[in-house]
């Protein structure tokens, strides 16, 4: 039989691969110029009209994708607080937690991947529009609370309830890639 430690990283590992998904293509799919999507669906990519799907609604997207971001990056802390927890007192168990489960999203959940994402953004922007199309379908009921919140609390407060339209070009804005 296997041995739960050995179980519980070998889950970590597949949960820091979510996590560099989720921030490599948020992004590359953010940084992609708007011209260069409208090239890809003229040239009958399936993947492109996809991706030109989900960035229709560019909030909702992020929303998706940071949904399932800090899902796997919660499930990482939680499974290291336990296996530490079983090998450390309280407050130790707590700071070890905290430091290694920081340590280790950022580099490998965050900075790596979003350097990846941004250097590789067209074609893993094409190579990821599937499986988020898939993702946002599968969380569609925790992703319309979110979006409907964060709109909503953002207009109250002040805020640009399209704050992410500059970020995807449609004007030919300078966040494009």
């Amino acid at each position: 039989m296997v041995d739960a430690t050995i179980l519980s990283l070998v889950a970590v590992v597949g949960l820091l691969m979510a996590s560099a998904f989720f921030s490599s293509t948020e992004i590359a799919v953010f940084s992609l110029s708007e011209a260069w999507l409208e090239e890809r669906t003229a040239a009958k990519d399936p993947r492109a009209s996809i991706l030109a799907e989900l960035r229709a609604d560019p909030h909702r997207l992020l929303v998706t994708l940071l949904v399932g971001n800090n899902v796997v990056n919660v499930a990482i802390s939680s499974i290291l607080a336990v296996l530490l927890a079983e090998r450390f007192t309280g407050e130790v168990a707590v700071v070890l937690t905290t430091v290694v489960a920081s340590s280790v999203v950022l580099v490998f959940g965050e900075i790596l991947p979003k350097a990846y994402g941004l250097g590789n953004a067209e074609e893993w922007s094409l190579t990821t529009a599937r499986p988020v199309w898939v993702v946002e379908r599968l969380l569609f009921p925790v992703v319309i609370v979110f979006d409907f919140v964060t709109r909503r609390v953002g207009s109250v407060v002040g805020g640009d309830p399209d704050i992410e339209e500059p970020y995807t070009d449609t004007a030919g804005g300078e966040g494009a890639k």
